[in-house]
């Protein structure tokens, strides 16, 4: 049996106490499992954000997609998050990556590095965070006895390095372009990375949950004009291929639906995410996937 599908919405828009803590609870009735946060500068910080999330919500998990690792010494990122976890009755699931955005780095004069020096930190950050947390002497303590990890990215050391540690394994979907923009994958192209991440996982006594980010998740019966700023930014795309890509949903409610079900058997991906721009209009796709399986 295929695992339940959960969906999050990545918040990316700050906002004030009262409207952050609004748009939180707006989720958690639109039928959303998770509340997620980016890691940018100019955004806002994650860990705050999940706990002001949690307060405000009864039964959503909270998680950061992804934590950027070179903003982050391990020990005090351990300690952020076993405080964030304690703070939210054991609801978070700690999303982390290599980080991407040069600009980013510089503004907090901190290394960017080379990809490979990137990976590099990101492996001793996950390493030295199972062996700080799993200490029973390590102060404070978070409430789950594993915070779930998440590892985002399409690289073959980040699938390495996802199929040894991660228990939810994301795909963006994307790949980083010459700008800090992503380049969306082509469905063969995701089909080629999932089945490498396959490959490197076969050993694994559990099975990760595969995740995938939306970039564009619609119901409407006029995709062309819901796709329109994404056609404007990618004069390379037609109408016709931008649809075809896997984190494009666009159409009427039961075309959505097929493909979200389409991409379970094709992928195995069960756990999806938008952005929060769709969060109110892929509502109505969670509400009928949640009734067929009822």
């Amino acid at each position: 049996m295929p695992r339940p599908f959960r969906f999050g919405v990545n918040m990316l828009t700050p906002a004030s106490g009262p409207e952050w803590r609004a748009k939180c609870r707006r989720a958690e009735e639109l039928g959303y499992d998770v509340i997620l946060v980016p890691d940018h500068l100019g955004w806002v910080a994650p860990f705050p954000a999940l706990v002001a999330a949690a307060q405000a919500t009864e039964r959503v998990r909270v998680g950061t997609l992804v934590l950027n690792a070179g903003f982050y010494n391990p020990a005090l990122l351990a300690r952020e998050v076993a405080t964030t976890d304690a703070l939210t009755g054991g609801r978070l699931e700690l999303g982390l990556g290599t980080g991407y955005v040069r600009e980013e780095h510089d503004a907090a004069r901190l290394p960017f590095g080379s990809p490979g020096e990137r990976v590099d930190h990101l492996r001793r950050t996950i390493e030295e965070l199972d062996r700080l947390l799993a200490a029973e002497d390590h102060q404070p303590r978070p409430e789950q006895a594993r915070v779930p990890l998440l590892i985002g990215g399409n690289g073959d050391r980040m699938l390495e390095l996802t199929a040894e540690h991660a228990d939810i394994a994301a795909f963006a979907g994307a790949r980083t372009g010459s700008t800090r923009s992503l380049e969306p994958l082509t469905a063969d192209e995701l089909d080629e990375r999932v089945g490498r991440y396959r490959e490197l996982a076969a050993g694994r006594a559990e099975p990760a949950e595969l995740s995938l980010l939306l970039q564009q998740a619609v119901v409407t019966d006029d995709p062309e004009q819901a796709l329109k700023p994404l056609l404007e930014r990618r004069p390379e795309l037609t109408l016709e291929s931008a649809l075809a890509l896997p984190v494009v949903l666009a159409g009427p409610l039961e075309d959505v639906v097929a493909r979200v079900e389409a991409q379970r058997e094709r992928y195995g991906f069960t756990n999806l995410t938008v952005l929060e721009p769709h969060m109110e209009a892929f509502a109505p796709v969670i509400e009928r996937l949640r009734a067929r399986s009822a």
